[in-house]
């Protein structure tokens, strides 16, 4: 399929990042037995990425913002286009050997997500997605599930750690939502979750305190393939409060009534 010269661009550092960090990866278990040792390998090898990927975009895009989880935000000479970076969602199951983690680049033009990438590197898994073209993984057209049942419905979310205050409110999530479907999952990326709501591996997700680089490129990906995606408070904006409930149309109403307790 065709895509844009910035899409071309966002691929080719998004897989030139996720090659570098699959190669620290295998390092990964020699290091368990330090735990401050593994740390402080990741935390070098989640810069690294960053420092790849800004390289590539800001050498091909000099003009445009950057916002990013290690090297935090700068504004462009664009102030109109800024990237979006999570060179590695899912940290801490890099961090355990967990081959479950991910690249993340969006493009954010005018306050809106018009271009994503979320790269897998483990499985060589490229899910992309740019505004009014569809989302794709590799090859393939993503589409999202077709289940009408929640019943029938896996969801995925987050679950706070360390003594995070919003703990209550998803235990309440729980509470409400596991009698009524097939499962919740937390595999602990939230690209991936909604990555994975758009190829139709998981029918909705949900999910609180989420940084923009978690979920900026994702929810353009899941957008396009067909999930509606909101705010938990209808009200307000997801990437400023860092809230999201997305499903497919079919269930959505029930699925964000149960998360939203209304």
């Amino acid at each position: 399929m065709a895509v844009s010269a910035n899409m071309n661009v966002m691929m080719k550092a998004a897989r030139k990042a996720g090659r570098a960090l699959a190669k620290d990866f295998r390092e990964v278990e020699n290091l368990q037995v330090s735990m401050k040792g593994a740390g402080d390998f990741v935390s070098r090898a989640d810069v690294n990425a960053e420092q790849i990927i800004k390289s590539e975009l800001m050498n091909a895009r000099p003009t445009y913002g950057w916002l990013a989880e290690e090297g935090g935000e700068e504004p462009g000479k664009d102030p109109t286009r800024r990237w979006i970076v999570d060179p590695l969602d899912g940290t801490t199951n890099y961090l355990h050997g967990l081959a479950h983690w991910s690249v993340s680049i969006a493009l954010e033009h005018k306050g809106e997500i018009v271009a994503g990438v979320v790269y897998d590197a483990s499985r060589d898994e490229l899910f992309f997605a740019e505004k009014g073209s569809g989302a794709w993984m590799n090859e393939s057209r993503l589409r999202v599930s077709s289940r009408g049942h929640l019943i029938e419905c896996i969801f995925a979310t987050g679950l706070p750690f360390g003594g995070r205050t919003d703990l209550p409110h998803t235990l309440q999530d729980l509470a409400r939502l596991l009698p009524a479907c097939a499962g919740v999952r937390r595999f602990g990326s939230a690209a991936l979750d909604l990555a994975y709501v758009a190829a139709g591996r998981y029918d909705g997700f949900w999910e609180r305190r989420l940084n923009a680089w978690d979920m900026a490129a994702g929810l353009l990906i899941a957008r396009e393939a067909g999930a509606i995606v909101q705010p938990l408070n209808p009200a307000g904006h997801i990437l400023t409060d860092g809230e999201v409930v997305c499903a497919n149309e079919p269930i959505f109403d029930k699925f964000s009534k149960i998360i939203r307790n209304t």
